[in-house]
């Protein structure tokens, strides 16, 4: 039985079945936690301006007070406010450090959290993630599902760096 449990929060369009979510639940799982994936519908007219509350909203509903870390992707990283107020270690990738509500979040955070993101991903800013923390994965050329152009091998090696990432933040968190 986990000891921990971990509550995945997807992206737009980059759900908890997709390979980040799947590898890296993989690595949380061989750690010692139970996955919760969050699945969600958004909403085609979600707004920037209303995008924090409806994450939040989504979020809180799967939250418990067994919940360890959240492991949020690009639009999921809305919930970084949340994280920071409930005090969870997080994992963020692709997060969108381009927008205010975000990086406040991230700001206010006191628990430990990863950034990861790629230098082709114009949600990225790894100037401003190594700012904010020194849990920083940054993948050369990756783009916003953290692929690289080339032989997909060169997308598994990345794949294989987020995995070596997560498994060691979750040994220091």
């Amino acid at each position: 039985m986990a000891d921990r449990r971990a509550v995945l929060i997807p992206g737009r369009g980059y759900d908890t079945r997709y390979p980040l979510f799947v590898y890296a639940g993989e690595a949380l799982r061989r750690a010692g936690f139970a996955l919760h994936g969050i699945s969600w519908q958004v909403p085609d007219d979600l707004e920037v301006t209303q995008a924090r509350a409806w994450v939040a909203g989504q979020v809180a509903a799967a939250v418990t007070d067994r919940t360890d870390l959240l492991v949020g992707k690009s639009l999921g990283s809305f919930a970084t406010p949340f994280a920071a107020e409930h005090r969870l270690p997080a994992i963020w990738f692709t997060p969108l450090l381009r927008v205010p509500e975000v990086v406040d979040g991230l700001r206010r955070a006191t628990a430990p959290y990863l950034l990861i993101g790629g230098t082709a991903d114009p949600s990225w800013d790894g100037a401003a993630a190594r700012r904010l923390t020194s849990n920083v994965v940054e993948i050369p050329e990756a783009d916003h599902a953290l692929m690289v152009p080339g032989p997909l091998a060169r997308s598994a090696d990345a794949l294989g760096r987020v995995c070596g990432a997560v498994e060691e933040f979750v040994q220091i968190s």
